[in-house]
C-alpha cells in the first residue's frame, strides 16, 4: 500500500497526489507498533529521498514529500538510524534551492531529525550550514536560510549545540552587524538563533554573553525610519492632551519591519536575563536604563516584549536576592531602588497612552516592581493615583485593565506603611468602591479584596489619630453590604465580600453599631450555605479577634451551635478553622456562653484527638485548655474534660508520632488539668505513669512515647507547685534506688522524667541526685544507661554552675563510663544551642580543652559526639570556635582532621545564625579536606560538603567549581574505601547540587 502511494504521490496526476499525500500522513500518524513502523519505513524513506531529490520532480511534489518527511522523522527519527546519514546529505542539499518554500520546509526537517542525529552526523550538519554562511557572495536568501537552520538546529538538540557554538556565535553576530539597512529579517534570525543559545547551552555562551549584551542593546532602540525628535517626550500634565492624539498623528511606514529586530533583540535581551542571573549587576549598569528608556516604544507588540523583559529583570532581581538582608550598593536591590525614579516616570507616561495594552503592560511592570521592593514606591504614590483613577473610571477601559489596576492597588496597599496613602484615600476610594459594584465578577472579586486592604488603612490600629477616618465606614460597609446579601453572583465575589465584610466589622465596629444587627445575621445565614461557610467561619474568627471586643449578643448563641455542629463535618478545612474560630469566640466572649454549650463542645472534642491527624489533636488540645482557663468557676467544665478527653489524650501521648505542636499542647493540657475542678494532681500522675506500662495487646510502649510521657510528667509537676514537684522527684529517686531489675521500665521512665524536670528546675536541693542517676551507668540494659545520660545532661541544665563542673571532672576520672558522660555533656550544650543560652568564659575554655583532648579517641562513637559537642558549641561562641577548629584542619592526627571537620558539620543548621559569616571565609579550610590522604577524613568532608549543600547552599556556591571536580573523584570505587565514601557520597541527591549551583 505504501509503494503504490508513493507511486501515486511522486508520479500521479495532481488529484491523486493530494489523497495519496493524506493517505501517507494518516498512516504515519496513526501506526504505534514498531515491526509495522519499520515494515512501512523501509518502503517509504526510499521513495520520499527520491522525491527530494530528484532535478525532474517539480515544486509541489517536493513540498508535499518533505512535509511527509518532517512527520517521519518527528515520529520515527530514532528506528532510522541506518539511514540517517544519507537523509541529512538529502536534506543539506535542498538548502540550496532556488524556492524558498522548499527551504523552509527543509529547514523543519532536519531540525526533526537533528535530536536523533549522532554527535558525528550533527557536526556534520553545522560544519555544512556555517560552511555555507561563511561563503562569500552568497544570496541574501541563502543566508537568511542557514541561519534560521542554525537556531532550527539548536532548537531541536538543545545542550548538545554547545561545542558548536564557537564557530556559529561570532558569525552571527558579524552578520547582525554588517547586514544592510534594509535587510532586517537577516537581524531578526541572527538574534533568535542568539536567543535559542542563551536558553539551550547557557553554560557553553558564557564568553559570548558580553558581546550578546551590547548587541541586544543597540538593536533594541534599532529603528532607521524613525528618530527621536519626531517624537518630543514630555512629562507636562498640560499636554496630555497632545499625547492623547499623537497616536494618529504617529509615523507610519507599512513597509518597515525594523520592528521584528527590536522585537527579536528584547526577546534575546529577556534570554540573557534568565540564563545568566550572576551578571544581574552589570545589566543594572547597562541594560536597565536603555529598557526603561525603550517603554516609549512606538510599536505596540514591541512594546509588550519590551515590559516583558523588564520583568524578567525584576523576577531574577526577586529570586537572586530572596531572603537576603544585605542591601550593599553592589546589590541588584539597591540597584533596582535607584531606579524606581525613572521607572515610575517612564511609566506613568504609559498610563497616559490611549491604548488598553499599554496599559495592562505598565500595570504589570508596576506590580513585579512592588513584589520584588515592596516599599519602594512610597515617594511617588501621588504620581500613580491619577493613573490608576484613570484606569477604573474611563469608559474605554477593558476588564482586564480594571483587574490589572486592582491588582496592583492591593499589593501596593499591603506593603507600604497605611500613612503614606492618607493624603489620596478620598482619590482612591471613590473608583475602587465603584469597581465592586461592577457587573464582571472577576473586577468585582478584585475590587473588594482591594477594600479589605482599603480597610486597613483607612484605620490601622484602634487608637489611630491623625486621620478621621469616620467619613469612609459608611461608604465601605454600603458597597460591602449590597454584595453580600446579593445571592445571584459568584462564588468567588460571595467570598470576597463574607472576608471583606469581617474585616469591616472588626475595624469598623464601634462606628456600626446600628448596622451591626443588620449584617451579623446575614453572616451567620452564610454560615449555613455548604459553598459559603468556611469562609464565614473565618470571618468570624476575625471578628473575634478584634480588640474592640464587637457586641456579638444579637447572633453569639447560633454562631456557638453552628460551630459546634461544624466539629462532626467530614472537611477537614472547616474543622481546623472552626477550632481556631471558637477558641478567639471563647477568649473574648466566654462569660457570654453557658457552661451546657461548654460541655457540648468538650463531646465533639473527644473524637478529634487522635494520632490519625496531629495538627487537628493539636487544636483541639488547645481549645481544651481555653476553656478550662475561662470555666475555673465551673466545676462541670472540669469534669467533662476529664470524663470525655483525659481518656483520649492518654491514648494519643502513647503513639510514636507524637511530636512538635501536638505534644507542646499536649503538655499544656496537663498542665491545665492539674488547675481544674475535680482533677488531683495525684491522679493524674498515676495515669501518666500508668500509661507507660507495656500492654498485652500492644506491647510495650515505644522509645518516643516514653519521651512525651516524662515531658507530661514534668509540666504537670511544675503547674501543682514546689512541694508536689519535690515528693514527685523523691518518688521516682527511690524507683532509681531499688535494685529490683525486674523495675527496668520504671527505672527507664524515671530517669526521663528526673532529666525533663530537672531541665526546667533545680533539682540542686535534692542530695546526691545526680550521683544515684550516675549509678544507673552500671545498669545491663542499653536503654537505662542512654536514659541515665540524658537526665544528668537535663538537671545540668537547670543548674550550671553546680552540675556541669560535677561532668566534667567525672569524664577525667571515668574512663569506663567516659562515653555516657560525653553523651551527658552534649545534652546540656546541644540544649543551651537551642535555648540561645551562653556558657561562663571559664566553662567554655574547660569543655574546648576536654573535648580536643578526646578528638585522637580510637573509639569512633567517642569522636562522632565530640564532633556534636563541638558543632553545637559553635552556633554558641562561633567566634572563638571557628578559629580554634581551622588551627586542627592542619593537624597530623587525622582523627583530629575528621573530627573537626565533622563538627563544622554539625554547626550548620538550616535557620540563619550567627556562625554563617564567621565560617563563611573559612569553609575551604575545611571542605577542601575532600583531598586528604586519609579515607576518614575525606568521608567527613564529603559529609561536611552534603549538609552545606542541604542546608546552606549559598555558603560553598563559589566554592563548587574547584570541589565538584574533587567529588566527582571519590565516586571512583576503591575496595578499601567502598563502605565509608561511597554510602556518604549515595546522601548527595542531585537536587541539593542543583539548588547550589543557582
Amino acid at each position: 500500500m505504501t509503494n503504490k502511494l508513493c507511486e501515486k504521490l511522486l508520479h500521479g496526476k495532481d488529484q491523486h497526489r493530494d489523497i495519496a499525500s493524506i493517505a501517507l500522513k494518516t498512516i504515519v500518524s496513526e501506526v504505534t507498533t514498531i515491526s509495522l513502523s519499520q515494515s512501512i519505513l523501509v518502503t517509504l524513506s526510499p521513495q520520499l529521498i527520491k522525491g527530494i531529490t530528484s532535478p525532474g520532480l517539480n515544486t509541489d511534489i517536493k513540498c508535499e514529500c518533505l512535509d511527509i518527511l518532517c512527520d517521519v522523522l518527528h515520529k520515527f527519527g530514532n528506528l532510522m538510524a541506518n539511514d540517517h546519514e544519507v537523509l541529512l546529505n538529502a536534506l543539506l542539499s535542498q538548502l540550496n534551492s532556488n524556492q524558498a518554500t522548499i527551504r523552509k520546509k527543509t529547514v523543519s526537517c532536519i531540525a526533526s531529525l537533528a535530536p536523533s542525529l549522532s554527535d558525528d552526523l550533527l557536526c556534520k550538519a553545522t560544519v555544512e550550514v556555517v560552511r555555507k554562511l561563511r561563503s562569500k557572495g552568497a544570496k541574501t536568501e541563502m543566508i537568511r536560510t542557514n541561519i534560521q537552520m542554525i537556531g532550527a538546529l539548536s532548537r531541536a538538540v538543545g545542550y548538545r549545540f554547545g561545542p558548536h557554538l564557537g564557530d556559529t556565535v561570532p558569525v552571527l553576530i558579524n552578520y547582525c552587524t554588517s547586514a544592510s539597512e534594509n535587510d532586517e529579517e537577516l537581524r531578526e534570525y541572527s538574534l533568535q538563533a542568539l536567543e535559542s543559545f542563551l536558553l539551550r547551552c547557557p553554560r557553553d555562551i558564557y564568553s559570548y554573553c558580553h558581546d550578546i549584551l551590547h548587541l541586544t542593546l543597540e538593536y533594541l532602540s534599532y529603528d532607521p525610519n524613525f528618530t527621536d525628535n519626531m517624537e518630543e517626550d514630555t512629562d507636562d500634565e498640560s499636554h496630555e492632551e497632545e499625547e492623547d492624539d499623537e497616536s494618529a498623528n504617529e509615523y507610519t511606514d507599512d513597509e518597515d519591519a525594523s520592528w521584528k529586530v527590536r522585537r527579536a533583540a528584547a526577546k534575546c535581551l529577556a534570554a540573557l536575563i534568565v540564563s545568566r542571573p550572576e551578571v544581574l549587576a552589570k545589566l543594572y549598569e547597562e541594560a536597565c536604563p536603555k529598557l526603561i528608556d525603550r517603554f516609549k516604544e512606538r510599536e505596540e507588540n514591541v512594546k509588550m516584549d519590551v515590559f516583558n523583559t523588564f520583568i524578567e529583570l525584576l523576577r531574577q532581581t526577586g529570586n537572586v536576592t530572596k531572603g537576603q538582608i544585605d542591601m550593599g550598593e553592589s546589590s541588584p536591590r539597591w540597584l533596582l531602588k535607584q531606579e524606581v525614579p525613572k521607572i515610575v516616570k517612564s511609566i506613568n507616561r504609559q498610563l497616559r497612552e490611549k491604548s488598553i495594552k499599554t496599559k495592562v503592560g505598565a500595570f504589570s511592570v508596576l506590580k513585579e516592581l512592588v513584589v520584588v521592593l515592596p516599599d519602594c514606591l512610597a515617594e511617588h504614590i501621588g504620581s500613580l493615583i491619577p493613573g490608576i483613577e484613570k484606569a477604573l473610571n474611563d469608559k474605554s477601559s477593558t476588564s482586564n485593565l480594571k483587574i490589572e489596576a486592582l491588582i496592583f492597588t492591593r499589593l501596593v496597599l499591603a506593603s507600604h506603611s497605611p500613612s503614606v496613602f492618607h493624603l489620596y484615600i478620598k482619590a482612591l476610594s471613590s473608583p475602587v468602591l465603584s469597581a465592586v459594584g461592577e457587573r464582571y465578577y472577576k473586577v468585582t472579586a478584585e475590587a473588594l479584596r482591594v477594600c479589605g486592604e482599603l480597610v486597613r488603612v483607612v484605620r490601622p490600629n484602634i487608637q489611630s489619630f491623625g486621620f478621621d477616618f469616620k467619613s469612609y465606614v459608611h461608604p465601605i460597609y454600603n458597597a460591602i453590604m449590597s454584595r453580600l446579601t446579593n445571592q445571584d453572583q459568584d462564588q468567588e465575589v460571595k467570598e470576597c465580600a463574607i472576608s471583606c465584610m469581617g474585616l469591616v466589622i472588626s475595624t469598623f465596629g464601634d462606628n456600626l453599631k446600628v448596622e451591626l444587627p443588620v449584617c451579623l445575621p446575614v453572616l451567620v445565614d452564610r454560615m449555613g450555605n455548604e459553598i459559603t461557610r468556611l469562609t464565614a467561619v473565618k470571618a468570624f474568627a476575625v471578628i473575634a479577634a478584634s480588640p474592640l471586643l464587637i457586641d456579638l449578643s444579637c447572633v453569639l448563641e447560633n454562631v456557638i451551635a453552628e460551630l459546634t455542629a461544624f466539629l462532626r463535618k467530614a472537611n477537614r478545612a472547616l474543622r481546623q478553622a472552626t477550632l481556631g474560630t471558637l477558641n478567639s469566640l471563647i477568649v473574648a466572649y466566654g462569660d457570654q456562653i453557658g457552661s451546657s454549650a461548654y460541655e457540648i463542645i468538650i463531646v465533639e472534642l473527644s473524637t478529634l484527638i487522635s494520632d490519625s491527624d496531629l495538627h487537628m489533636a493539636a487544636l483541639a488540645l488547645e481549645l481544651c485548655c481555653t476553656l478550662m482557663a475561662d470555666r475555673k468557676s465551673s466545676p462541670n467544665v472540669g469534669l467533662a474534660v476529664r470524663n470525655k478527653v483525659l481518656s483520649q489524650a492518654l491514648t494519643l501521648i502513647k503513639s510514636p508520632l507524637l511530636q512538635g505542636q501536638a505534644l507542646l499542647a499536649l503538655r499544656n493540657f496537663f498542665a491545665a488539668l492539674v488547675y481544674s475542678a475535680n482533677t488531683s494532681f495525684d491522679s493524674l500522675l498515676d495515669s501518666l505513669l500508668s500509661s507507660a506500662k507495656p500492654s498485652p495487646q500492644s506491647g510495650g510502649v515505644a522509645k518516643q512515647a516514653l519521651h512525651s510521657i516524662a515531658q507530661c510528667v514534668a509540666v504537670l509537676c511544675l503547674a501543682a507547685g514546689d512541694k508536689k514537684c519535690s515528693s514527685t522527684v523523691d518518688m521516682l529517686t527511690d524507683i532509681l534506688e531499688d535494685d529490683s531489675s525486674a523495675n527496668s521500665a520504671k527505672q527507664h521512665l524515671a530517669l526521663l522524667c528526673l532529666g525533663e524536670i530537672g531541665r526546667r528546675k533545680d533539682l540542686s536541693m535534692h542530695a546526691n541526685i545526680e550521683a544515684t542517676i550516675i549509678e544507673s551507668f552500671q545498669s545491663p540494659f542499653e536503654e537505662i544507661k542512654s536514659a541515665a545520660s540524658y537526665a544528668l545532661g537535663n538537671i545540668a541544665v537547670g543548674n550550671l554552675s553546680k552540675y556541669l563542673p560535677f561532668i566534667l571532672d567525672q569524664i577525667d576520672n571515668q574512663q569506663k563510663k567516659q562515653y555516657l558522660l560525653l553523651h551527658s555533656l552534649k545534652e546540656v550544650i546541644v540544649r543551651q544551642s537551642v535555648d540561645k543560652a551562653e556558657f561562663q568564659d571559664s566553662s567554655v575554655e574547660k569543655i574546648l580543652k576536654l573535648l580536643f583532648n578526646y578528638c585522637e579517641s580510637d573509639e569512633e562513637g567517642v569522636r562522632n559526639v565530640v564532633a556534636e559537642c563541638l558543632g553545637k558549641i559553635a552556633l554558641i561562641e562561633p567566634a572563638k570556635l571557628v578559629p580554634a577548629l581551622k588551627v586542627r584542619t592542619t593537624s597530623p592526627a587525622a582523627f583530629t582532621r575528621a573530627t573537626v571537620v565533622i563538627a563544622v558539620k554539625y554547626s550548620i543548621v538550616e535557620r540563619p545564625e550567627k556562625i554563617d559569616e564567621i565560617i563563611y571565609p573559612e569553609i575551604s579550610s575545611f571542605l577542601m579536606l575532600i583531598k586528604d590522604h586519609d579515607r576518614h577524613v575525606r568521608r567527613a568532608a564529603v559529609l561536611a560538603l552534603s549538609t552545606f549543600a542541604h542546608n546552606k547552599p549559598n555558603l560553598i556556591k563559589g566554592l563548587l567549581p574547584e570541589l565538584l571536580p574533587l567529588l566527582y573523584d571519590q565516586t571512583i570505587v576503591k575496595v578499601i574505601e567502598k563502605l565509608d565514601l561511597f554510602e556518604p557520597m549515595m546522601q548527595l541527591p542531585y537536587a541539593a547540587y542543583l539548588n547550589a549551583c543557582k
